[in-house]
C-alpha cells in the first residue's frame, strides 16, 4: 500500500498559518514571562558555575590542554551537526566536573571531555549520536565501558544538575528582547563560542555578563551601537559593569584568526552554517522557554 503525502495548496497554506500562529504564540508567551525566566536563570547561574582557578587542582592539566580539548569538541559538534547550546553545555559540565574533582590524569582529559559532550548531546539534541559514535571519535582509545563509567561519574559529581544556564541561552534571550540584524546575531554567537576556549579570564564572569559583553561587541562591530536602554532595564547591567568583560572579549576576537585552534572559526565560515546555527539556537531557545513555563 502506498501513501501519498503530497499537499494541496490550501493544505500547505493552512500548515504555514499554523506554524506562524505557533511562533507568534511562543513569542507572546515569552514576552509575558521573560522577566521571571531571566530572574530564574540569573539565580541558577551563580550555583551552576565553575571555579575560575580549578586547574590548580589538576597538576597534569594545563590551560593549553583545555584549549586543545575545547577546540576538538567544537570539531565534533561541527562534524555531527550538533547545536551550539550542546557545545556550551558540554563545556559547562567539563569545567564544573574539574572544579569538583582533583588530580585528573592528562591521559584521561579527552575521556572527560567526550563524556561531557555525550551528556550534553543527550540533554539538548533531539537525535543525539549513539554511544558507539563517541567511541569512534576517540579513535577507540576509550571503550563503551570507559565512557559509561565516566558518564556516571559526571552525574554523581554534578548531582544530576544538568540544566545549567549558558552564555548562549542568555544571548538568545537578549536578542529576543532587543532584536538585531542577522550579521550581528551571527557575530555574537561566534564570539560567545570563542569565549569557551579560555578559562582565564572568562570563568571570572557570569554567563549573563558574558552574553551582555558578546552582544555589545557584536552590536558595536556591525552597527556602532552598544548596550540599549531596553537591556539595561531588563538585565540591570550597565555598560560600566560590562566593560571589563567586553574588553577581554575584544582581545580574544582580534586574536582569533592567528590562534592555532580554528575549529570554532571554521564553524562560522559559511553563510549556510551561520544561518543554521542561528535558526537552531533560536528554535531551541523557544522550546526551552516552553519547558520552563
Amino acid at each position: 500500500m502506498r501513501f501519498n503525502f503530497n499537499l494541496t495548496g490550501s493544505c500547505q497554506e493552512d500548515l504555514m498559518h499554523e506554524a506562524d500562529d505557533s511562533l507568534v504564540s511562543r513569542e507572546k508567551l515569552f514576552s509575558d514571562y521573560a522577566h521571571d525566566i531571566h530572574r530564574n536563570l540569573r539565580e541558577s547561574e551563580k550555583m551552576l558555575r565553575a571555579k575560575p582557578n580549578y586547574l590548580e587542582r589538576h597538576p597534569e592539566i594545563s590551560s593549553g590542554m583545555r584549549v586543545i580539548l575545547v577546540d576538538w569538541l567544537a570539531e565534533v559538534v561541527q562534524e555531527y551537526k550538533l547545536c551550539s547550546e550542546t557545545l556550551h553545555l558540554a563545556i559547562n559540565y567539563l569545567d564544573r566536573f574539574l572544579s569538583h574533582t582533583a588530580f585528573i590524569k592528562r591521559s584521561k582529559l579527552q575521556l572527560v571531555g567526550t563524556a561531557a559532550l555525550l551528556i550534553a548531546a543527550k540533554y539538548e539534541e533531539i537525535f543525539p549520536p549513539e554511544l558507539n559514535e563517541f567511541v569512534y571519535i576517540t579513535d577507540s582509545i576509550y571503550s563503551r565501558k570507559n565512557l559509561t563509567w565516566m558518564e556516571n561519574a559526571f552525574l554523581r559529581v554534578l548531582a544530576f544538575r544538568m540544566a545549567a544556564p549558558t552564555t548562549n541561552q542568555f544571548l538568545c534571550m537578549f536578542m529576543s528582547i532587543q532584536p538585531v540584524c542577522s550579521k550581528t546575531e551571527n557575530l555574537a554567537l561566534y564570539i560567545a563560542e570563542l569565549s569557551l576556549l579560555e578559562t582565564d579570564p572568562f570563568l571570572q564572569f557570569l554567563p549573563s555578563l558574558l552574553a551582555a559583553g558578546t552582544y555589545c561587541l557584536a552590536a558595536y562591530t556591525i552597527n556602532k551601537s552598544l548596550w540599549p536602554d531596553s537591556l539595561v532595564s531588563f538585565t540591570g547591567y550597565t555598560l560600566t559593569e560590562i566593560r571589563p568583560c567586553l574588553t577581554n572579549l575584544h582581545k580574544l576576537y582580534v586574536s582569533a584568526e592567528s590562534r592555532p585552534q580554528q575549529a570554532i572559526r571554521g564553524r562560522y565560515k559559511t553563510s549556510n552554517t551561520l544561518l543554521m546555527c542561528v535558526l537552531h539556537t533560536l528554535t531551541q531557545f523557544y522550546i526551552k522557554t516552553r519547558r520552563v513555563l
